[in-house]
């Protein structure tokens, strides 16, 4: 696909800084799996993409970006795939909560809140999904009062993502309970830490997965403040803002959405190979399945860019490729365990007080969730058979 003069520029220029500039030990690094020597070693390297200028590239550049689009997102995200290393970024700092203080913070806000989530100063993680209000997200009944010039926040958050690595929260609270559903919510970047370094009144207790990890929290706030000038948006708006923010992961990342899940077929296929499962007729036509949908993602990914490119709307073909990916992967990652046979039910050498899956058994465990984070597949069908084929609610 020709992506026209200024995205082949930038091609070059990004290939030849990651050609002088990838460390070597970081070559086939996943950020995911990443030990805690590698972690440091990747956090050094966030740090030099961003002195670079290589974070926040499609920010206008008064506040620290360069004015880019998603295509040179695009670019990028293939351009480290080709250097095979990680491409950092500030995490949904930098790809849920900037594009809502761009869109619907005030001109202070944005000077002020934006360069901190560039130079890593400010680490967000989302406060959305309550115990009853998941999917139905409007469903939320954590409370804001406005007390002087804060906002105080009461109620439980869960599966808050890093909630232990980060200093802020982005929140959703009710601040006009007498409102329909979708009114009265308020979106508010609430500090995790006072001043002195003690906890805002919030108690995070982590919630162990299936993969042995512990990378969520349960997140109970008890008076939580935030100044009023950290609401986005304004006061009974955060619906609007929240759908700026839910809305933001579509277009860069499409066209190489497919290259994980290709590099994992390429490894079953070694599996199936060295096993001897390869000469079984009923796993080579799983593979060669697995095969076709990874193509399938490959041309939905260069679809979706394409409708970004014209300015299509691409909500439903965005749910379309969630439902795809998702559903494929707890497939594929099921029919490898068959593969594996035996050594797929078995723990690596460890000490008897640890849980650490090996890396297939881990992705099986974790693809589990897949179909529900970032809205469930039945939400996806939903909006196809709603806005797509035109379906009563």
């Amino acid at each position: 696909m020709d992506l026209g003069l200024v995205a082949q520029s930038f091609r070059g220029e990004i290939r030849q800084w990651l050609s002088e500039n990838t460390p070597a030990g970081l070559i086939d690094v996943d950020p995911e799996s990443a030990t805690p020597a590698q972690t440091v070693e990747l956090e050094k390297w966030a740090d030099q993409l961003y002195r670079a200028g290589y974070m926040g590239i499609t920010w206008p550049k008064e506040y620290g970006g360069r004015g880019l689009s998603v295509v040179e997102v695009s670019v990028m995200n293939e351009e480290f795939d080709r250097a095979r290393v990680a491409r950092m970024t500030r995490g949904v700092g930098e790809w849920l909560v900037a594009p809502a203080i761009l869109k619907w913070g005030s001109e202070s806000q944005k000077k002020r809140l934006l360069p901190r989530i560039l130079d890593g100063s400010d680490v967000y993680c989302q406060g959305f999904s309550e115990p009853g209000a998941g999917s139905d997200l409007a469903a939320l009944s954590t409370v804001g009062r406005v007390e002087g010039d804060d906002v105080v926040i009461t109620g439980q958050k869960l599966w808050t993502s890093g909630a232990t690595r980060a200093n802020m929260l982005f929140c959703l609270c009710r601040t006009d309970p007498s409102a329909p559903r979708h009114r009265g919510i308020t979106y508010v970047l609430v500090p995790m830490r006072l001043a002195d370094g003690s906890s805002n009144a919030m108690e995070l207790n982590p919630i162990r997965q299936m993969t042995g990890e512990a990378d969520f929290t349960a997140t109970f706030l008890d008076g939580a403040r935030a100044p009023l000038d950290n609401v986005i948006g304004g006061l009974n708006n955060g619906w609007q803002v929240t759908m700026t923010t839910l809305g933001s992961e579509r277009g860069g990342s499409v066209t190489t959405q497919h290259v994980p899940f290709a590099r994992e077929f390429w490894q079953a296929v070694e599996i199936a190979r060295k096993t001897g499962a390869a000469e079984d007729s009923r796993v080579r036509q799983q593979l060669a399945w697995a095969f076709t949908q990874v193509e399938i993602m490959r041309y939905q990914g260069l679809a979706t860019l394409g409708d970004v490119l014209t300015g299509k709307e691409s909500d439903a073909r965005a749910s379309v490729n969630k439902m795809f990916w998702s559903e494929y992967s707890q497939a594929f990652l099921d029919r490898v365990a068959n593969i594996r046979g035996a050594e797929a039910m078995l723990l690596p050498a460890q000490p008897s007080d640890s849980y650490e899956p090996d890396s297939w058994t881990r992705n099986m465990l974790q693809s589990r969730s897949s179909t529900i984070w970032g809205g469930t597949a039945e939400v996806q069908r939903n909006i196809v058979a709603e806005r797509v084929l035109g379906l009563p609610r």
